[in-house]
Formats: C-alpha cells, structure tokens, sequence
C-alpha cells in the first residue's frame, strides 16, 4: 500500500552513510522545523553531534524565545521565530540544507517543506533520526518495540513497558507518549528496550526504522484532513510494519490492517501474528474462559494454547478494548522473548493513565467511569460497548463529526443521554433520529454561563445521580474535544472526578 502523499527519499550518499551515533554528521547542515518538544530535541541533538542547524518555528512566543536562546548557546547556527519564516526553506549558512527534520504535527502542504521537496532535499521526523542514532559504540543498542493505532496506543505503550521491566529489563515509553525518543537516546540509562508510541504523522515522516516488533491496534477515520484522505492515513499508518523483524501484530477484527500486514515488506522470518477478545485461532493471542492465552508464541501452538495472563488482570475495569490493548503488549512482549509470567506480572502492577476508561466510584451499586479522553467517535464506542445500562454524559466540540453510527450502534444500551458542551447540533441531531426514545437532557441550557464547564459537570453529576438505579453506569465518554468549556480533556476528567467525589461524600455525609 503506498500513500499518494508519498514522502520520497532522493538519492544522498552522505546520508545513507548516516546510520550511527558514530558517523560523519560534523558538519551537516540541517533545518529543523518546529520547536515544540521532539523539535527541541532534535535540535539539540545534531548540535551535539556537530552539525550546523537552523531552527524554524511559526510561533514567537516567549516560550520559544527562551528555547531559542538555549538553542544558541548550546552551538545553534541560528533560530528564526515567526509565521513568515515557515513559508520557504531558509539557508544553513548560505547554502541550502542537506537534510530537514520536521516535527511531527507540521502538514506536509507547508511552504517550508513543500520547499524541501521541490530541492529534493530529504524530510525526516525526529523518529527516523533517532533511528540513524540508535547504534553507538561502547552502548547497548535498544530494541524497538513500536505501537500506533487510532486508539489505545498510550494504555498499550505503558503496558508494554510495564511487562518489560517486570522481566527485569531497563525499558521506557517513549515517543508521542511524553519522553522524546532522542532524549532516551541520550540518557545515562543503557536502555535494552523501546516502546515506542508512533502517531500517523511521525509515522509518515518515517524511512528506515525496522522495530523488533510493531503493531496497528485499530484503525478509524482520523486526522484524514492532514493526510489528505483515509486512504493515505492507512498507508501511512501501515509504515510501522515495514521492515520488522520479528513480529508484525494485527487486530485481527480489521481487514484494513490485515491488508496491512499483507502488504507489508519485512525482514525474513518475521511473522504475522493476530490478537482479538476471543478465542484465538494458531499464530494468534485471544481470550478463553477469562484468561488471555498465547497460540503464537508456544511450541506446541497447533494443538494448545498457553496461558499469559487472567482477564482480571488487566485493570479494574477489564473492558474489551482494554483486554485486546493487553493482548497486543503481551503479544510484543513474547515477540521479545518475555516470559508468560513476567507478561501476567507486568499487566498486575501496570498503572493506567487517568481519564480512559477510570472508574472513579461505585455507590450503592452504580458505577462512574470517567473516559474523558474519549475525544472522538471511536473512542467512546469502545467505552460505550463495555458497559450497559448507560448514562451518557457526552458532547464538547464536535469539529463537524458525525455521531450517527455511534448513537445507531448504542442505543439499546442508553439509559439516558446528559449532553454537555457548546457545540451540539450534530450529537442532538443524531440522538433524536437513532435513539428517539432515549431521555435526552442539554445541561449546558441549565447553567448561566456556558463556558463554565466545571458548573456544566457538577449539574451532568447531580442529574445523572437523579436518574440511576444500581447496576446502572454513569459514563463520561464525551466523543467531542474539550476546548470550548474545559482548558484540556485532562481538566474536564478531572472536573468530573471532583463533582462525583462531592456527591460521593454527600451521600455518605
């Protein structure tokens, strides 16, 4: 499968030497594009490694500035802040640069590295450089462990991790997770292993990377308008299988990814190896009777399976997307050679992140889970799909989705729906088409200023307690972005926590 937008690599024999820590890049001119986190890093890095690098960032805010000068005193060549610097691809000391390292969330349509095409001169994302940097002499090379999907690739990271260092290996999340991936490069910790969270952008940006196992969790409608079209997310998001050596890891429930594997160009002997919440066929990881079970990595796999884990071990609430998020980190883990008991050790002290999928309270028998980081449409089916009877609190800014499949596919499950947020029209629309006889309540309507999201909340909270009966959940799982009340989907789980811990202790007062 390849990308119309495909990213080219033109012939330059001084890069394709650039395959170390330890090569020739004294000297190499260099332009990096963007000054957020992985641009920083990037930055500093080839500056440590003597190359001549110009950093551009459309942003001249102070916290730029700062960097700036950080940048500068560490050896940059210089540092253009502004949005006109964005627009053609400046000069590295009167010539044009040999190589451009953009970051990740810069679409390939921006002036400066449409410049960088027209010059053929080659793009790569902070990942591809980290790559190239992986080997260095007198250190242990690390493995790379890679995760991308629309969904769960945080949760699937941290597991992943979480397993490796309970088999006693020196591992760490890296990537769009939070710790740069050339920053762990650069740590004074020898790390044996990566694992590593790609998003389609720094997939797209991504030429030589050949991980010792990678995997696609899921795949949805995302991001299509920075990709041009879903079509190119998919080819996009199918690089992490390229070059594997070991094992490509499929969700098994999606032909797109399937397709994915197929297409794919790996290293002899690597092998396809599929995972889903249910019982698994040979070369697959599933769940039997409760327990999650390997028929892919055992000797005797034509015949039995083997036990890795119990369902129960993956969490509080073992919900079926985070059960098949453990299967894909058990399935990269045994790709590594990890033990089955290191697997089950690992899933038992991992600590998920707040706000997916977090059960907050249960009182009197009713359950309230906060998945507030359920921004999208995808996301919350999942949510939606684990629990029933349900309170839905939803809504936020919607950014023209189109909830129609959703609210179709969960209907019977919707107790009541507590819509939240500014932007509602189309989650209003499709609940009074797809689910007419579901109570609808537009709390934001209730409250004097729309803007104030904790209010919005705290009254979403006292109503949803209004309405439910034991057994029932109470779900935040809002399948909107939460600027428009709320300063980030962390604030407004964290609004959510604050309101049901009142009533908590209302109740029990």
């Amino acid at each position: 499968m390849k990308a119309t937008n495909e990213n080219p690599l033109w012939n330059n024999p001084r890069l394709e030497e650039l395959t170390s820590w330890d090569a020739s890049w004294a000297g190499l001119r260099v332009v990096v594009a963007g000054l957020g986190v992985s641009g920083f890093a990037a930055a500093d890095t080839l500056i440590e490694l003597g190359a001549r690098v110009v950093v551009v960032d459309g942003n001249d805010s102070e916290a730029n500035q700062q960097k700036a000068e950080t940048l500068k005193i560490v050896g940059a060549t210089d540092v253009l802040l502004g949005a006109t610097f964005m627009d053609s691809l400046p000069q590295v000391e009167g010539d044009d640069p040999e190589l451009v390292v953009t970051s990740p969330g810069l679409r390939p349509t921006l002036g400066l590295l449409a410049d960088a095409v027209e010059k053929k001169i080659q793009i790569w994302g902070d990942v591809e450089l980290a790559w190239r940097l992986n080997r260095r002499e007198g250190r242990a090379t690390p493995q790379w462990l890679c995760i991308t999907g629309t969904n769960g690739k945080t949760t699937t990271v941290g597991m992943t991790e979480s397993i490796l260092q309970a088999a006693g290996k020196k591992a760490i999340a890296v990537g769009n997770v939070g710790t740069p991936i050339l920053d762990a490069l650069r740590d004074p910790v020898e790390y044996e292993y990566f694992a590593v969270e790609l998003s389609s952008f720094q997939l797209h940006w991504t030429h030589s990377m050949a991980p010792l196992a990678s995997v696609v969790l899921n795949v949805a409608e995302d991001h299509v308008d920075w990709h041009e079209g879903y079509p190119n997310y998919l080819a996009d998001k199918a690089r992490i299988f390229e070059n594997t050596q070991v094992a490509c890891v499929f969700n098994a429930n999606q032909p797109e990814i399937i397709s994915m594997v197929e297409e794919a160009d790996v290293q002899e002997g690597c092998r396809a190896i599929g995972f889903h919440a249910d019982t698994p066929a040979v070369s697959m990881l599933g769940v039997v009777e409760g327990l999650l079970v390997d028929r892919a990595f055992t000797e005797n796999r034509q015949k039995e399976a083997l036990e890795v884990a119990a369902v129960s071990d993956t969490g509080a609430l073992p919900t079926k997307h985070t059960v098949e998020n453990a299967l894909a980190a058990a399935a990269l883990a045994r790709a590594a050679g990890i033990s089955p008991a290191d697997v089950q050790k690992g899933l038992q002290t991992f600590e998920p992140g707040a706000h997916r999928i977090q059960l907050v309270a249960n009182t009197h028998g009713v359950l309230w889970v906060n998945d507030s980081k359920a921004t999208n449409p995808h996301a919350t089916n999942a949510s939606l799909a684990s629990f029933n009877p349900v309170i839905w609190i939803a809504g936020g800014l919607s950014k023209g989705v189109d909830y129609t499949e959703l609210v179709q596919e969960h209907a019977d499950r919707l107790k009541a729906v507590l819509v939240i947020g500014t932007d509602t029209k189309n989650l209003l629309q499709a609940l009074e088409a797809e689910a007419p006889s579901v109570p609808v309540y537009s709390i934001t309507d209730q409250v004097e200023d729309s803007a104030d999201g904790k209010l919005v909340l705290k009254k979403a909270v006292a109503k949803a307690h209004e309405l439910s009966e034991q057994n029932d959940t109470v779900l935040l799982a809002p399948a909107a972005a939460s600027m428009d009340q709320f300063v980030s989907y962390a604030d407004r789980g964290n609004s959510f926590i604050h309101a049901v811990t009142e009533l908590v202790e209302e109740i029990n007062s």
